[in-house]
């Protein structure tokens, strides 16, 4: 008899090969998350220990909460630039508390299916998202490339060559994860004079505990960290639905958006109680997961636990891991990370979605700001889009043989951008009778409502009879609605398609 997983335990346990490689993609994970936690501390002027801590509570709980099976959440660079001002002015308890409003807000953004406004972020958008975050990603290794020592780049050249050739003669470890520890036994054993995760800030030692914000419950407190939290929750649903579908894509599955978008608020509050900043989906852990096999809820919460395991047992020793190790992997990321078929497409895709491409790109590497970019992107590619939409319109004029009657067939689509082009589609047509044929056409507003009363309006002002024709359903119920001159019932004299 064939033992058939539930949908919920095969989310956990796919099976038992699956599980293994769950639990070593979350231990390379784990790995890589810790020097960037630190370094996202000290962006936002905290202890190391803030954003660690968050990396362990964010990764554990979204396992449980998440609406993406294998996407790694935990404290992310895009929140701490956020948070800066804050800790600076405040202190780090207004952090905790806003990080705890940030966790309702996004609760509250899920209920609300906010999450539906990821069906206006076009594929070229996504696209730029990504090479952004691979040359982001990338950028943030120059640091350890400078003033090191030859040591330094040998050990990263070697760790690439592991990561890339491993793979080729066995897959059952992860090639990251050898990399490591290869790497590290070289590191320490020969006590060579590279940069360690120790050098990057002291490691907390034993477990996190619970942390309440001390900071008054009055509403100047409010006024303070609601625009950090309105903030930190955009930011934080955008990246982490982005990467989500972007996992979805690498995976070819698929994920609950909106329960990513409550789970996400669930981890933060969470975070934030146990004395750690806010975070996200990371798109750069979360393409190290999948491509060294992590599939399953299995790999996130191993990820957090694991990090959990190596504060409070292994800190001496993972203080001692050389940084070339893991630059070598987030080097790895990066170019795997990028979408390299992208530059080939810019001669072979449509010019608007190059642009909005490379817009997005140059805006995200330029501003360090994910928000800004995707922003930047999703509002060129509206205009595109209505620029497009305003060219398939055109409107005909014919005379009858006796020129009694003028007719005006209009094709297309009537909206905001494309009422003046209609407007001026129509000449004076004194004591003439004019009959406007839109069986082709589609009225989507009240700006192309407004265009169809203004033209009835003037034509009878120069003595015309005017009879509209053809709406369709849709076009016919919006223009009872709003229109001013003529509804279009029979009885008003106007013929209903």
């Amino acid at each position: 008899m064939t033992d058939t997983l539930s949908p919920a335990r095969a989310e956990w346990l796919p099976s038992g090969v699956q599980a293994r490689r769950d639990i070593l993609a979350g231990i390379v994970v784990a790995l890589a998350l810790i020097p960037e936690a630190i370094g996202f501390s000290i962006i936002s002027g905290v202890d190391p220990r803030v954003g660690l801590y968050a990396s362990v509570a964010i990764a554990i709980v979204i396992s449980f909460l998440g609406g993406r099976p294998g996407m790694i959440s935990a404290a992310t660079a895009a929140v701490a630039v956020v948070v800066t001002p804050l800790v600076r002015d405040h202190g780090v308890d207004y952090l905790f508390a806003a990080t705890i409003l940030m966790g309702v807000i996004q609760i509250a953004a899920g209920l609300l299916r906010l999450d539906l406004l990821m069906q206006f972020v076009s594929r070229s958008v996504i696209t730029g998202f990504v090479n952004a975050l691979a040359i982001l990603i990338f950028l943030a290794q120059v640091p350890q490339l400078i003033g090191v020592s030859w040591h330094s780049y040998a050990m990263i050249a070697a760790g690439l060559a592991i990561i890339y050739l491993v793979p080729r003669v066995t897959k059952a470890v992860p090639s990251p994860l050898v990399a490591i520890l290869a790497l590290a036994a070289i590191s320490i054993g020969m006590g060579l004079p590279v940069r360690t995760v120790g050098d990057m800030g002291q490691l907390p030692q034993g477990l996190p505990s619970l942390a309440l914000p001390h900071v008054p419950l009055t509403l100047e407190t409010l006024r303070i960290i609601l625009p950090f939290s309105l903030t930190m929750a955009a930011v934080g649903l955008l990246e982490s639905l982005l990467t989500a579908q972007i996992v979805d894509d690498m995976t070819d599955t698929d994920s609950d958006k909106r329960r990513e978008c409550m789970g996400q608020g669930g981890a933060n509050m969470v975070a934030a109680l146990i004395g750690g900043m806010g975070g996200c989906a990371m798109i750069g852990q979360s393409v190290i997961n999948v491509t060294s096999g992590g599939r399953a809820r299995l790999s996130t919460f191993t990820a957090g636990a694991f990090l959990m395991f190596l504060l409070a047992v292994l800190g001496p020793w993972v203080g001692q891991i050389p940084m070339p190790a893991l630059v070598a992997v987030m080097i790895m990321v990066s170019i795997g990370t990028f979408s390299w078929n992208s530059i080939l497409n810019l001669r072979r895709h449509p010019p608007t979605s190059s642009v909005v491409m490379l817009v997005t790109v140059g805006v995200v590497v330029a501003t360090r700001d994910l928000a800004e970019g995707v922003l930047a992107g999703v509002l060129l590619s509206g205009i595109f889009f209505a620029g497009k939409v305003r060219r398939m319109f055109a409107v005909e004029r014919d005379i009858s043989e006796d020129g009694g009657t003028v007719t005006y067939r209009v094709t297309g689509e009537i909206f905001f951008a494309s009422v003046d082009r209609f407007t001026r589609a129509f000449q004076g047509e004194a004591g003439a009778r004019v009959l406007i044929d839109v069986s082709d056409a589609h009225f989507w507003d009240i700006s192309g409502v407004g265009a169809l009363d203004k033209i009835i309006a003037r034509l009878r002002r120069d003595g015309s009879e005017v009879e509209v024709t053809g709406y369709n359903r849709a076009s016919r119920d919006i223009v009872d609605r709003f229109a001013l001159h003529d509804k279009t019932g029979v009885e008003m004299g106007v013929v209903p398609h």
